[in-house]
């Protein structure tokens, strides 16, 4: 049984968003609208989908290629905008959508950029039924690898998100970096920002690849995080307050 909260959202779930959409492609604005919806794919997050009325006229290039979707017939298209050329960038939904008639399914990689209000939004849009808060603790936390002691903190950062498990973030000075190696890998979170470090680590003959990371310049509102270290519960083993804590199972593991 989980110990942390799920997403729950059902898919198919629609919903207004109440921010500026915005999206930029070659230095161009291709959409900007205060009038996007919220569609759950799947429970974990949801999509935009944009009012055709608020893409820039002559960015969408229609491919003559209809696709008999779930949520109706959609029109594939292509993306032309500030000299970049992306085909099956988009999808236009069509009479028989419902509330989804005449709007925009962008791929979200088609775009160089995307913004809620002023702020870049980073991997996906943020869900308005996800938490995260990071929060000081006292718990103590042992993090260990094949008999190996990695980590060791009386004063870690809990970071709770909704749909995984809590992460526990851990200073520094409390690593043993004996067994890190530092990676080049480089991820984002549309709710923590960009990381700006990866270490793998090396118990004997063995490097295990990319299990822990720190975020040095993360949201505003998560800035508790800011150049701590984290592992990944599901490929680690962690110890809180003296209770080995089970590897959860996720699309991380």
């Amino acid at each position: 049984m989980r110990d942390y909260p799920d997403a729950i959202t059902p898919t198919d779930h629609v919903e207004p968003v109440p921010r500026r959409i915005r999206a930029v492609l070659g230095g161009e604005t291709v959409l900007d609208t205060t009038s996007a919806l919220y569609v759950w794919e799947w429970p974990n997050y949801p999509q935009y989908y944009i009012p055709v009325a608020d893409v820039k006229p002559g960015v969408l290039v229609d491919e003559d290629h209809p696709q008999h979707l779930k949520r109706g017939t959609a029109r594939r298209q292509t993306l032309r905008a500030g000299g970049e050329v992306k085909t099956a960038a988009a999808r236009l939904y069509g009479a028989d959508a419902g509330g989804l008639t005449d709007h925009v399914r962008f791929e979200w990689a088609a775009l160089d950029a995307w913004f809620e209000e002023d702020e870049q939004v980073f991997v996906h849009p943020r869900s308005p039924y996800t938490r995260v808060d990071a929060l000081r603790s006292t718990r103590h936390v042992r993090v260990a690898l094949e008999g190996h002691t990695l980590a060791e903190s009386s004063s870690p950062v809990l970071l709770f998100e909704t749909g995984l498990p809590t992460r526990y973030y851990l200073n520094r000075t409390e690593v043993d970096f004996t067994h890190l190696v530092p990676t080049s890998t480089v991820t984002a979170c549309p709710y923590k920002g960009t990381t700006t470090g990866y270490w793998s680590v090396r118990t004997g003959d063995v490097l295990h690849q990319d299990l822990a990371w720190s975020y040095d310049f993360p949201t505003r509102s998560l800035s508790a995080i800011s150049s701590l270290i984290c592992f990944y519960n599901e490929k680690v083993d962690l110890f809180v307050d003296g209770r080995e804590i089970p590897r959860p199972t996720t699309h991380f593991s």
